[in-house]
């Protein structure tokens, strides 16, 4: 039976719930979710229905987040949860962000000292689906971990799809970010993702001085692809730092989409151009 949890970030507007945690903004009815899935109107207040429900659990190399620059060669635990404010076609975690997968509560106590018994691990990483649409979760756990464990680390590998005051509250209790910037283009960012690229930015923008971020774009075959889009996401990054490392991932066929898979050539040629600007650019799933 799932746990349900007030909400946070919202207000009434008559008998309907405008959902304020990222910038969908749902208008959401009673019995209603929001596009994210686990956000739901009950009785004219704002539930989450994910608050420590963990679908997948691991210990994993911090570079898999990835993390190359973050406490190179350690280890961190990993958790999910389900649901995504996102709808990518080519989603890799398709069966938790967009289903509603097998879970098993873990309250935040629990899930720290599970952190805690695991040899040679740094802290927990927040990823698999999106972690700020488990936002009450992760909020409250990454704050008790820093309470009771300050040198452990808390991670989130999140599409950056947030509003600024969610952000800003829980940004203290951070220390690395990988933060997906799927395309340059905001058509992509509509028919693809579902969402709006300027907040996406936004989040880089306010996250890159606060706590150390890297930056993965998946190279989607003929839709996201070409040299001059890589430029322009590395031209970007450049004005704000030339250091933020980038990971330039090759793409695979998975769930609604089914390309070929994206040209080695091409991915050489990405990075080729993207290391006049940024000062360390990687390839992944090559």
């Amino acid at each position: 039976m799932l746990v349900i949890k007030d909400a946070m970030f919202w207000e009434k507007h008559g008998d309907r719930i405008r959902c304020s945690l990222c910038p969908h903004n749902c208008n959401i009815g009673e019995g209603q979710y929001g596009l994210c899935s686990v956000r739901t109107n009950i009785e004219g207040n704002l539930k989450t229905i994910n608050y420590g429900e963990i679908t997948a659990i691991a210990l994993d190399p911090i570079e898999k987040k990835p993390l190359y620059h973050f406490c190179p060669g350690s280890k961190i635990l990993s958790v999910g949860s389900f649901g995504c404010n996102f709808f990518c076609g080519f989603c890799q975690n398709y069966s938790i962000a967009h289903y509603r997968a097998e879970s098993r509560y873990f309250s935040p106590e629990e899930l720290i000292e599970t952190c805690r018994q695991i040899d040679d691990n740094i802290g927990i990483a927040f990823t698999y689906n999106e972690p700020s649409i488990w936002y009450e979760y992760v909020c409250d756990t990454a704050k008790k971990l820093k309470e009771v464990c300050p040198q452990y680390k808390v991670v989130l590998v999140t599409n950056g799809y947030i509003q600024e005051k969610p952000l800003t509250k829980i940004l203290p209790y951070i220390d690395a970010m990988n933060i997906d910037l799927k395309s340059f283009r905001q058509d992509y960012y509509n028919k693809i993702c579902g969402g709006d690229i300027k907040y996406v930015l936004e989040t880089i923008e306010k996250c890159y001085d606060k706590c150390h971020i890297e930056i993965t774009t998946l190279l989607v075959n003929g839709l996201n692809d070409t040299v001059e889009e890589v430029e322009r996401i590395a031209v970007f990054l450049s004005s704000l730092d030339k250091n933020i490392p980038l990971h330039l991932t090759r793409y695979f066929p998975n769930y609604k989409i089914h390309r070929p898979p994206t040209d080695i050539d091409v991915m050489q040629k990405a990075r080729g151009v993207a290391s006049k600007y940024l000062n360390y650019v990687y390839l992944g799933n090559v």
